[in-house]
């Protein structure tokens, strides 16, 4: 038995064996999974310490045996959890380890242990690899047992055995290795963990956007529908002519509520302003109300008319449900839109139209105001 080679441990880069990686779709192989390989087996010239340490060996033969055996089998489970790793299939890290996972791990523990009757203390250059499997390839509390075993076992040989001194130069390449470790795989859990928050906070505001649209195509729609369809009900008997044309107005309104989802299902969303006005203005007028327009649409900016028009949209759904009114007056002028109701004005707290307008005022970089008129109704000012 020899315990006079110099052992060195590899790098922090022997960890790179399992770091997390983005899952891709089956059969996907970039350069990096066809020869990544290459990489473990170049680290893997580190063990070269504990490799010369057997030829040297005064222990039995037996152990000598059994020692390049370990070593060789150490070698093929290190590159078979590193290709694991790169599979982008596994666990590790970010993400709950596979059972193939901890059998490597402990196949690479037994696979050490088994050389050390015939190397002695060259066996901590095993070390580094188990601890940056157990770092980046299993999860935080296998990272830190392992990390305290590991810093453990190398300063118990220091300290303990005779001329364990000459190992001091492993005990602080381990140590560092464990701090390195320890930092890296914390960057990268928190940057995972940013990604999830990032990718939930884009998918719960897109899911409000398409509520939100939603909300006032289908409100705006169903409302001016159930208003026309009322009117049908009077006038099949006493006036079927304009009943017919009622209903063709229903038709068409039900063909735009349904275009009008499946635009905002696309993230196509555009409405011209003048538009706008002359479907709200239909609207109005089949529930007797009349609407009256002060100023010019081409005012305002392409993107100005955008917002205008979806405040106008609910505006009109909220004065139909519920003012009461019997004029509606739009106001256009540059860098301002407003609607005014002669009706029964605000009451109560705020609904989910209001909310509504109030967002798309913010998204479209401007103010909304909604208060009581001058005399009496309710008074909806957007500014720029």
């Amino acid at each position: 038995m020899t315990d006079d080679a110099t052992p060195v441990a590899a790098p922090v880069s022997a960890g790179g064996a399992t770091t997390a990686s983005p899952r891709r779709e089956p059969g996907a192989r970039s350069p990096w999974e066809r020869y990544g390989w290459l990489m473990p087996a170049l680290w893997l010239v580190f063990l070269v310490y504990p490799l010369m340490a057997l030829m040297a060996s005064e222990a039995a033969p037996v152990w000598i045996v059994i020692g390049w055996i370990g070593l060789g089998a150490f070698v093929v489970v290190y590159v078979a959890a590193f290709l694991n790793g790169m599979s982008f299939n596994g666990g590790g890290l970010t993400t709950p380890p596979r059972p193939i996972q901890w059998v490597a791990f402990a196949g690479m523990i037994v696979c050490a242990a088994s050389v050390i009757p015939g190397v002695g203390g060259a066996a901590v250059s095993f070390l580094p690899f188990i601890m940056s499997f157990a770092s980046y390839g299993l999860n935080r509390v296998a990272h830190w047992v392992t990390m305290v075993v590991c810093v453990a076992i190398t300063a118990g040989i220091v300290l303990l055995v005779p001329g364990g001194s000459g190992y001091l130069p492993l005990l602080a390449i381990i140590a560092l290795l464990a701090a390195v470790n320890t930092v890296s795989t914390s960057l990268i859990i928190r940057s995972a963990q940013a990604e999830r928050l990032g990718l939930e906070l884009a998918t719960s505001e897109g899911r409000e956007a398409v509520a939100r649209d939603v909300h006032d195509l289908v409100g705006h729609s169903l409302t001016v529908v159930s208003l026309k369809a009322q009117l049908v009900r009077r006038l099949i008997d006493s006036d079927p002519e304009r009943a017919k044309a009622e209903l063709a107005d229903i038709e068409s309104l039900t063909a735009e509520a349904i275009a009008g989802v499946r635009a905002t299902v696309a993230g196509v969303r555009s409405a011209a302003l003048v538009e706008q006005l002359a479907s709200c203005r239909d609207a109005l007028e089949a529930a007797d109300v009349t609407m009256r327009v002060e100023g010019d649409a081409a005012a305002l900016s392409p993107a100005q008319s955008l917002t205008a028009s979806w405040i106008l949209r609910e505006a009109t759904t909220n004065v139909l449900r519920h003012a009461g009114a019997g004029v509606v007056t739009v106001r256009i002028a540059p860098g301002r839109f407003e609607v005014v109701d002669d009706g029964r004005g605000i009451r109560g707290a705020e609904g989910n139209g209001v909310r509504g307008m109030r967002e798309r005022a913010t998204t479209g970089g401007a103010t909304l105001s909604v208060r009581s008129g001058e005399s009496g109704g309710t008074h909806v000012e957007v500014t720029w």
